[in-house]
This record gives structure tokens, C-alpha cells and sequence, in this order.
């Protein structure tokens, strides 16, 4: 019980600073639940499962206000929504330390696009291809590492020189679903608490509600999302520093 209620409230406080900095928890708890003797297998399940049903909501009053361009979005999310659940599905025939160390990777590319961005352009395009081997990449790398792919995503599309708010609208919809994809494909495999599932859920719905709520107060989000780097970097490093004693 008591672990419960220590994975809960990690999820709770996670939830409420990582939707102040408008990203998803998930990336930062599954390491954490990791670290604290969690299965990491069953960690990305869980953190899949929290992550989609905090973002779920935002997915829906987007196309309730009409303000998806679907044009845009279907490329996205079409190959996320079948390449998500592939990479889940490949996870379990790759040594979990190269997956850890992909995660590890993953965690650097983060924490530094919320340090250091200034969503600048590297190059400019309009490509459905583009478009279309950005959610075939992203997805499979999601699902392979256990995360939504929103923290991947935004970054690389804005780099790829896409209006930043398109982006942001666009990976609301697409990141709910992939996740939810590759949660279950986790979950076909996986042996999972599911009194843990559900706390943690609960735990992040609520942390996201409150996190959303503050972010409309007088709050600098670009300091939010320094502190998430820092707490991104410490869990990178805590990683590095697991394979550097191996």
C-alpha cells in the first residue's frame, strides 16, 4: 500500500509541473518508477497509460473547437497509430539495455530542446512525405522506448519549420492514441498491477487538471520547462551513469 501511494503521488506532482510546461509526464516517470524497483517494461506501460489519459482530453475539445487540420494531422498520425504499436511489439525482442540506452538518448534530445530551443527552423517544408516518415519514425521510436513521442515530435517539427501552434494542436490528437496503441500492445505481453494502473491514471488526470489550470496564471513557462529539463537532465545522467559502472 505504501508503494501505491509513493508511485501515486510522484504522478500526482509530475502531472501538475509537466502540464504547466505543456508536455506529458510520462518521460520523467517512467525512469523514476524505474529507478525505484519497477519492471521497466511494466514502467512504459504505465507511464503510456497515465500520459494518455491525461492528454485524451485535450484531443477531444480540439475537435469539438474545430481547430484540427487534418491535412496536416493525417500523414502524422495514420503511420504513429501503426508504427507506435510496432515498436511496442519489437521492444520485447531487443536487450533492454539497448532500449534503456535509447531512453537515456532520448531523455538528452528532450531536456535539451526545453533548455535551448528558440523553435527556430533548420530548413523549411511543406512535404506530405515529410510528413508522412516523420510519424513512421517517431511512432516506432515511441513505442519501441515507451513514451507518447510528443516530447520527440514537437521539436522536429518545428525544426522541420512547421507554424509551432499547428504543431502543438497536432500532437495533442496524435500522441493520446499512439500511446494508447502501444499501451495495450505492452499490455498483451506484459503482466501489469492494475490497481497500480489505475492510481497512477487517477493520480496524473488530476496532477494534468491542476497543472493546466495554473498554467494560465502569471507563470513564466519557459522557466516551467527549465526546471523539466534539469529534472530530465538528473534522470539522463542517473542513466549515463548506470551504463558507465557496467
Amino acid at each position: 500500500m505504501s508503494s501505491y501511494l509513493l508511485y501515486g503521488t510522484l504522478a500526482f506532482f509530475l502531472s501538475i509541473l509537466f502540464s504547466m510546461g505543456g508536455a506529458g509526464a510520462g518521460v520523467a516517470l517512467i525512469p523514476i518508477l524505474n529507478l525505484l524497483g519497477l519492471d521497466f517494461t511494466v514502467a512504459k506501460a504505465v507511464g503510456l497509460f497515465a500520459g494518455a489519459s491525461t492528454t485524451i482530453t485535450s484531443s477531444i475539445m480540439n475537435l469539438k473547437r474545430k481547430v484540427v487540420d487534418f491535412k496536416f494531422v493525417l500523414p502524422i498520425a495514420s503511420m504513429m497509430m501503426l508504427f507506435a504499436p510496432l515498436g511496442a511489439y519489437s521492444s520485447q525482442f531487443i536487450d533492454e539495455e539497448t532500449v534503456k540506452f535509447g531512453f537515456m538518448l532520448m531523455l538528452f534530445y528532450s531536456a535539451s530542446m526545453m533548455m535551448f530551443s528558440k523553435k527556430k527552423a533548420l530548413i523549411k517544408t511543406q512535404s506530405k512525405a515529410v510528413l508522412f516518415t516523420v510519424g513512421i519514425v517517431v511512432g516506432f521510436i515511441a513505442g519501441l522506448l515507451g513514451v507518447g513521442g510528443g516530447n520527440i515530435l514537437i521539436p522536429l517539427l518545428v525544426l522541420l519549420g512547421f507554424e509551432p501552434k499547428k504543431v502543438a494542436i497536432t500532437v495533442s490528437f496524435v500522441v493520446p492514441f499512439s500511446a494508447l496503441g502501444s499501451f495495450f500492445t505492452y499490455a498483451s505481453y506484459v503482466p501489469l498491477d492494475w490497481i497500480l494502473l489505475a492510481i497512477i491514471s487517477v493520480s496524473a488526470i488530476i496532477g494534468g487538471y491542476i497543472g493546466n489550470y495554473l498554467m494560465h496564471f502569471k507563470l513564466k513557462q519557459q522557466h516551467i520547462k527549465k526546471l523539466m529539463a534539469v529534472i530530465l537532465y538528473m534522470l539522463a545522467l542517473k542513466l549515463l551513469y548506470h551504463f558507465i559502472l557496467k
